[in-house]
């Protein structure tokens, strides 16, 4: 089983950075690829980034330019870098594995933005 641990988020002022951190562990040889999801207040769940084992990373057209997502296989751990932060990026962020057998799910780290 893999197990996910997201840390890193908080409040911010509008225009602000966070870094999100993912630590993995368990069978993390099994992941296909880690994902950073997101669910704002009273709307749906949306991707915003994915790095597979292979290092291609796609990003959400919404936040292009503004997120890097990034990986250090020494620390099992996967970064989302987000930059020039604004009020509609609040919402719980959730990092995701994507294993052959289904996703793992982190427990989510809240982002409040404020303008």
């Amino acid at each position: 089983q893999v197990q996910l641990v997201e840390s890193g988020g908080g409040l911010v002022q509008a225009g602000g950075s966070l870094r999100l951190s993912c630590v993995a562990s368990g069978r993390i040889f099994s992941i296909d690829a880690m994902v950073w999801y997101r669910q704002p207040p009273g709307k749906q769940l949306e991707l915003v980034a994915e790095i597979t084992s292979g290092g291609r990373t796609n990003y959400a057209d919404s936040m292009k330019g503004r997120v890097t997502i990034s990986r250090d296989n020494a620390k099992n751990t996967v970064y989302l870098q987000m930059n020039s932060l604004k009020s509609e990026d609040t919402a719980v962020y959730h990092c995701a594995a994507n294993l052959a057998t289904g996703i793992i799910w982190g427990q989510g780290t809240q982002v409040t933005v404020s303008s």
